[in-house]
């Protein structure tokens, strides 16, 4: 049996699905379609098949100890994490893992997936990926061509040549046509000739390399330095970032599968839904009979085809019709139904005016748990912290501020200076301002503390790390 190497893509933003998609929480991270994220979806649509191998994960630096996190969680070992210092787009990242894979099998056969999509038909899935293995290995380079339901305006195509003699089920490409207006995407469904463009591809490692070599020495070139210098860091390979960042970026249709002769597609009718706007969401969601998609505490009232996420407060919706409502700890966003595809200005806006609501959340992800902001004014600021069991915050200290420690629920082992406390709940202590510190959860369930910033600069880079077991700077 041939093994398949999944390759799963997850450095995206995913700024179309804001406010609950940020910077430091994508929305390949995110439960948006069950209660696993679509990075589990992804890896967990494949367990099924004997003759994939273990995931070759590639992904942003921030995001590592997510990932690995959310991998431990689905019982996933990865093959190996590989870090992006810097996003440079797809054709980069799928020549770094075709590299790796090259170095133990050159024919190893790739199956690069973005982590962000939905699928609704797996057993499907299953067969065009088959089908595409067999034209892989016969050195063609396989993308799969979504059957195309709607004349979509949003998707790139793909029209299909004639079959392939080596390779039954699939298909030369004709040629890879940008985004459509309406009327000519109604005469490519049409003629059933054209397909969406999925961005998944499945081909051996030293026939991608080769077509990069030649399409794209720069690109090749670059990527192979980044990898050749690149450093493990706990279970992760943390790519050369000089190097990297010196890297063009370019997606892998630009670079290579519009330019390659070698181009094949496999036709695919799998329920695929790349989850690009919160009204694609809504399409897929379950609804009620009015057309309602509500998850979290909502209350509707003669309300019909909406889209309602909270989650946290109630939501409630009188008298209205295809809205989108996605509420957030700090923020609340309502647009119509048709108007979503432009939420990336107001991110954009965010942006320009400096604002922080696009990047993190209230609730911060840590390696070791999360911390979230409560209340915060002048000279103070109040947070709620969760530390995992065994797990550890940094031996640091802060040249502004001192802090309050009140555990809440679990065990927590303090440092402070030159004495070690053990504080179980309703227990707190004092850490002054400029002393070192560390707190730890001994315990077998989670720590939950509340912890009382004060002091004359309350930034989180106001942290002097001595030590760190997850070698933060």
């Amino acid at each position: 049996m041939t093994l398949i190497h999944p390759v799963i893509l997850s450095g995206g933003s995913g700024t179309r699905l804001w406010p609950l998609s940020r910077a430091a929480l994508p929305k390949q991270l995110l439960p948006l379609a069950s209660d696993r994220s679509l990075l589990q979806d992804t890896v967990s649509r494949l367990v099924d098949m004997p003759e994939m191998a273990a995931p070759l994960m590639v992904c942003n630096v921030e995001h590592r100890f997510m990932i690995a996190e959310q991998m431990r969680q689905i019982d996933t070992s990865p093959r190996a994490i590989v870090l992006e210092p810097v996003g440079r787009n797809t054709a980069p990242a799928i020549a770094v893992a075709a590299l790796m894979l090259s170095r133990d099998d050159p024919d190893a056969l790739m199956l690069v997936l973005p982590a962000d999509h939905l699928i609704g038909d797996v057993a499907a899935f299953h067969d065009a990926i088959r089908t595409a293995a067999q034209a892989a290995q016969r050195g063609h380079l396989a993308t799969f061509g979504i059957v195309a339901a709607t004349p979509e305006t949003g998707y790139g195509y793909i029209r299909k040549g004639a079959p392939l003699a080596d390779a039954a089920g699939a298909y030369q490409v004709a040629a890879f046509v940008e985004k459509p207006d309406l009327a000519t995407a109604q005469q490519y469904v049409a003629s059933g000739d054209y397909f969406w463009n999925s961005g998944m591809f499945l081909f051996r490692a030293r026939d991608f390399l080769d077509e990069l070599q030649t399409l794209r020495p720069d690109i090749f070139e670059a990527s192979r330095a980044a990898l050749d210098v690149a450093k493990l860091d706990l279970d992760f390979v943390r790519l050369d970032p000089a190097t990297f960042e010196a890297c063009p970026s370019e997606s892998v249709d630009y670079a290579v599968m519009e330019r390659t002769r070698r181009a094949a597609v496999v036709p695919a009718d799998i329920g695929w839904n790349d989850i690009g706007s919160w009204s694609s969401l809504w399409e897929v969601a379950s609804k009620d009979e009015a057309g309602n998609a509500i998850r979290g505490d909502v209350m509707l009232e003669n309300a019909r085809n909406n889209f309602v996420r909270a989650e946290g407060r109630m939501v409630a919706l009188l008298g209205v019709s295809d809205l989108v409502v996605v509420e957030t700890a700090d923020v609340v966003l309502v647009a119509n139904k048709d108007q979503v595809q432009d939420v990336k200005k107001l991110v954009d806006r965010l942006k320009a005016e400096k604002r922080c609501e696009h990047l993190v959340h209230k609730q911060v992800y840590r390696p070791w748990g999360w911390y979230e902001g409560i209340d915060e004014g002048e000279r103070f600021q109040v947070k709620r912290i969760m530390v995992k069991p065994g797990e550890k915050l940094s031996l640091q200290m802060h040249h502004h501020r001192a802090e309050h420690w009140v555990v809440v629920s679990g065990t927590a082992s303090v440092t402070c200076g030159d004495e070690v406390l053990l504080l179980t709940e309703n227990q707190s202590t004092y850490i002054p301002l400029g002393t070192t510190h560390r707190l730890e959860n001994p315990g077998k369930i989670d720590l939950h503390m509340i912890e009382v910033q004060s002091g004359t600069y309350l930034g989180e880079d106001d942290i002097v790390r001595f030590e760190d077991i997850y070698q933060r700077s």
